[in-house]
C-alpha cells in the first residue's frame, strides 16, 4: 500500500511530498508541480520509517551540505535506458551541473555508438520520480538554460543556488517561468506579503523586482 507524507521546506522552496511503500521511498516531488501527476496523491498520510530517513536526508541537504547517506528507494517502471540516465545523474557532484547533451554523449560512448539523442535523455531525466535525491535539477540545457524542470523553475533555481552554483552562468527564458503558474504565484505571494508588511518601503517597481529575483535569481 502506498502512503504519503509532507516535508516543510525552508523559505524559497515549495514544500515537498513523498510516497512510500513498505520500507522504500517511491516518490519525492514539489507540491503542486507538474511532477505530481507521476505520483499517488490521494492516499493515507502515515509517517513511515523511510519518511523519517528521507526527512533526515533533506534536513542535511537544505542546510547546504551533501548528505553522506541515502534513504532506501524503489523505482517502478524502470527501463535499462532510464537506469543508465539515473546513474548518470547520481554521478553529478553536489554543486555541479551537466547538460542533456553531455549525458547523451557519455552514454553513446559507453555503448560504442556514434550518437544518442539528447531529447531522449531529456525525457528520461524528466521521468525521474524521486527529485533532489536523484538530482535531475543538476541537468541543464546546452546553452546553460534552466528549462524543463517538472518541479518548477523557481525551485530548480533555488536548488542550484543552495548548492553554491554561480547563477550568473545560467539563463531562464521568459516563457519558462511566465507559463509556470506555481512559480509565478509563489513569487507574487512572497512579494505581496512583503509589500503588505511594509508598504512604504516597497513600491510597485520594487515588488516587481522581488518577483523577478524570486523566479530567475537576478
Amino acid at each position: 500500500m502506498t502512503y504519503k507524507w509532507r516535508y516543510k521546506t525552508p523559505e524559497g522552496f515549495t514544500d515537498l511530498l513523498m510516497n512510500g511503500e513498505g520500507d522504500s521511498l517511491t516518490g519525492l516531488w514539489f507540491e503542486g508541480s507538474r511532477d505530481a501527476s507521476k505520483h499517488t496523491v490521494q492516499c493515507e498520510e502515515r509517517l513511515l520509517p523511510v519518511f523519517r530517513q528521507t526527512m533526515d536526508w533533506l534536513d542535511v541537504y537544505f542546510a547546504g551540505k551533501a548528505p553522506d547517506f541515502t534513504p532506501k528507494y524503489e523505482i517502478h517502471g524502470l527501463t535499462d535506458f532510464r537506469r543508465e540516465v539515473i546513474d548518470s545523474m547520481l554521478a553529478i557532484p553536489f554543486g555541479q551541473t551537466t547538460t542533456y547533451g553531455q549525458i547523451a554523449a557519455e552514454l553513446a560512448e559507453k555503448k560504442g555508438i556514434a550518437k544518442m539523442s539528447a531529447r531522449a535523455v531529456g525525457g528520461a531525466v524528466g521521468w525521474n520520480p524521486i527529485c533532489i535525491i536523484i538530482p535531475c535539477h543538476r541537468v541543464v540545457g546546452s546553452n546553460r538554460s534552466l528549462t524543463g524542470y517538472g518541479g518548477g523553475i523557481s525551485n530548480k533555481v533555488s536548488l542550484l543556488r543552495l548548492e553554491g552554483n554561480d547563477m550568473s552562468r545560467f539563463s531562464v527564458p521568459k516563457k519558462s517561468f511566465m507559463n509556470n503558474r506555481v512559480d509565478v504565484e509563489a513569487a507574487l505571494d512572497s512579494a505581496e506579503r512583503a509589500a503588505a508588511e511594509n508598504p512604504v518601503r516597497y513600491s510597485g517597481e520594487e515588488v516587481f523586482g522581488r518577483v523577478r529575483k524570486r523566479i530567475i535569481g537576478k
